[in-house]
Parts: structure tokens; C-alpha cells; sequence
């Protein structure tokens, strides 16, 4: 691949989709504190690879428990207060949280599949839609990326082994997020990919 071809498929920006993708979904509903976090195997290690590449990184994530009055805004940013603490001990520093706190009837822009949360990421990010890619586990997540002109690829955890087998045909498919990350490598140009 030239050069120039290079530059128009590099990866310098990731949208991660949050719950099934960065971290497990809890069965009971809305994650209310920080010990109730557990990441999806592989996607801690993810995120530190894509930093060791200089890829700028942004969660995007549908919290409607805040609308349905299941859980605080509060709660949900003291979560993410102390992912950002983790992350940032890891050197991980991300570009943003992006939360739609909306209950899904609430005609919102926000709430994925629209794509005003990706836009708010891009916008932070300073990398375009051609140097950006959205990673989610959920049809919805995919259709925001692609409304906001990004790649788009799905992962295997959270509910997405249940969309594999329905997806566009130029949709990427990986099992988690950490394959996902090896793929960007590849798009960066990095020779030294781990196994």
C-alpha cells in the first residue's frame, strides 16, 4: 500500500460503544457504581494499545436508565469519573465520555442509532470520519457511525454475536475489542503487532 493510500485508511480516532463493548452489561439493569464494573476481556489492553499508537479514544453510550429514573446522573458520571481515574493510571486518556441520558420515547438527537453522540466525538477529537472508527455490539450503535459517516465495525461481546450474521457486508467483525485494536495497528501502520 503507498503511502497516501495509507493516510486515507489510517485509524486515528476510536468510538468505543460502552456497556458490551468496553465492559459487561450487567443482567440487572444500569451499572450505579464503580465496583459494579467489569470489563470485557481483552478491552483494558485495547485501549493501551491503541494509545501506544496515538489513537485518540472516546466512549459513546445510551444511559436511559438516568431518564427512567433508575439511576442519577450523578451515579453514571461518578462511574465514569473513576474509569477515567483507571484508564489515566494506565496512561489512557480519553477525548471524552459522550452519555445520552435521555428514556428511549423521549425524541432526543442524542440516543443512538442518531448521531449526534458520535458527531460530539469527532468534533472533541479533531480527526475526521475518514480517520475515525466506531466499535459497538449493537445494530443501533452501527447505524450512528455510519449516520455520521465513520467506519464502523461490530464486536462479538455484549449482544453482538447476535448481530453478526445480519450486518452489512462491509461491516467488520471481530470478537472483542482487543481484535479490533490489533486491526487498527494494521491500519496505522505498525509493524509489531501483539498476539
Amino acid at each position: 500500500m503507498n503511502g497516501a493510500a495509507e493516510r486515507e485508511t489510517s485509524v486515528r480516532h476510536l468510538i468505543v460503544d460502552r456497556d458490551g463493548t468496553l465492559n459487561r452489561e450487567l443482567e440487572s439493569g444500569w451499572i450505579q457504581r464503580f465496583d459494579q464494573w467489569e470489563w470485557e476481556p481483552g478491552s483494558l489492553e485495547a485501549l493501551e494499545l491503541l494509545v501506544k499508537l496515538g489513537v485518540r479514544i472516546s466512549i459513546v453510550t445510551n444511559q436511559s436508565g438516568i431518564g427512567r429514573g433508575v439511576v442519577s446522573a450523578a451515579e453514571v458520571d461518578g462511574v465514569h469519573d473513576q474509569v477515567r481515574q483507571l484508564l489515566s493510571e494506565r496512561g489512557v486518556e480519553l477525548v471524552g465520555v459522550y452519555v445520552c441520558q435521555h428514556a428511549p420515547d423521549d425524541g432526543c438527537d442524542c440516543r443512538k442509532p442518531k448521531p449526534e453522540l458520535v458527531r460530539r466525538a469527532l468534533r472533541d477529537s479533531g480527526a475526521g470520519p475518514k480517520h475515525t472508527m466506531l466499535v459497538g455490539d449493537d445494530q443501533r450503535d452501527l447505524d450512528a457511525g455510519r449516520a455520521a459517516g465513520v467506519r464502523v465495525a461490530l464486536v462479538c461481546t455484549g449482544k453482538g454475536s447476535r448481530f453478526k450474521n445480519s450486518v452489512d457486508r462491509d461491516t467488520l467483525i471481530f470478537e472483542n475489542l482487543y481484535d479490533a485494536a490489533k486491526a487498527v495497528a494494521g491500519m496505522t501502520g505498525d509493524p509489531g503487532l501483539p498476539e
